[in-house]
């Protein structure tokens, strides 16, 4: 039985991990429709809380005044980047020619990106919640309150890097920063909630098989998570390449990435070696109950991704096809952290003989 406290805080972190999927998925979708840029400022789109549906709600030199904008803006993150000692990036920003080229406004991508910050305030706000109801439970469980505590923090980071991802105009590198901090924001919500609920699972097993286990499991964390930042560094080259050749038709983009792409491709074979070396360790050590469905959901969740990654290769990168993509990865990922969490849990909790 858990303790009021416990309960509401288990009820709050279930909701903010929905959030967190919806909040992937929207922006699996504001990268799929090239909607990144609809609102050219942050917090706000177009100055607005609610931002307009026609273009003659806009001022007349709505176009110089958030190239201007971001101009500032990119200025103080180039100064911030010279005290932290990457004078050479800096550089890099301060010339990005791209950043003076206005955007189009775009009622459909406007209103795409205005429901993905909504889904991030939203979430930013269930994760506040979620430390408040932390609080009463730092003597019991002090790790969750300081966990819950470094997630509020990182939730702010990443709004921070929002705000440079649209004024450096979706800068590669930072998008890429952004998704993994996205996904460790994510990983630290799942374990929150798996330190409170913490199921029961017996597994007769002995020393030496429980570190195979581990291992294993470490190994499809450690290969998810590289397969997700090649998986954004193949986006962010397809983002090039639109950009340097425009005569391209969508279904040439992903010929033109070159290497970042056949290095995607080859990684799933490995993807594929770990999960299957994982499941097969967990049939041989007869593991059952609820890792065990963990485990087969993971295998299934594996083929899904792979539906929709082929999907992307024959289908001319189907925007539909993408945000699915995203959102598998981090529903493998997420089931991935749990097998994890369960396999390092303390021995005594585990081991029966």
């Amino acid at each position: 039985m858990y303790s009021k406290a416990e309960s509401r805080f288990l009820s709050a972190n279930f909701i903010s991990l929905i959030a967190l999927f919806l909040l992937i998925l929207a922006g699996g979708i504001v990268r799929s429709s090239g909607s990144g840029m609809g609102c050219p400022d942050w917090p706000k789109c177009f100055d607005q809380y609610i931002p307009p549906t026609e273009l003659s709600q806009l001022p007349a030199n709505y176009k110089e005044k958030y190239v201007l904008k971001r101009i500032e803006k990119n200025e103080r993150f180039a100064k911030l980047l010279d005290k932290m000692g990457y004078g050479d990036l800096a550089i890099k920003i301060r010339h990005d020619e791209s950043i003076k080229v206005p955007e189009e406004f775009n009622p459909g991508k406007t209103y795409t990106e205005y429901i993905n910050r909504l889904i991030g305030a939203t979430t930013g706000l269930l994760l506040l919640i979620c430390f408040a109801l932390a609080i009463p439970l730092i003597k019991t469980k002090a790790v969750v309150f300081w966990l819950s505590a470094l997630n509020l923090f990182l939730v702010g980071f990443q709004g921070w890097l929002g705000s440079i991802v649209v004024s450096t105009n979706l800068l590669a590198w930072m998008i890429t920063v952004h998704m993994l901090v996205a996904v460790l924001i994510f990983a630290i919500s799942i374990y929150t909630y798996f330190l409170i609920r913490q199921p029961k699972q017996v597994l007769s097993i002995n020393n030496k098989q429980l570190v195979y286990l581990r291992l294993a499991s470490l190994l499809t964390i450690v290969v998810s998570v590289w397969q997700i930042t090649i998986g954004t560094e193949v986006r962010e080259e397809v983002d090039a390449v639109k950009s340097y050749f425009p005569e391209l038709v969508r279904s040439e983009w992903l010929a033109e990435t070159g290497r970042i792409f056949t290095e995607h491709k080859q990684l799933v074979w490995l993807y594929l070696v770990v999960s299957i070396v994982l499941y097969a360790l967990m049939f041989k050590f007869k593991i059952s109950g609820f890792v065990n469905k963990l485990a087969i959901a993971m295998l299934v969740v594996f083929g899904l991704q792979v539906i929709t990654g082929i999907a992307l290769a024959y289908f001319a990168m189907a925007p539909w096809a993408q945000a699915a993509h995203v959102l598998l990865a981090t529903v493998l990922f997420g089931v991935q952290a749990y097998i994890l969490f369960i396999f390092y849990t303390k021995k005594s909790e585990l081991i029966s003989v």
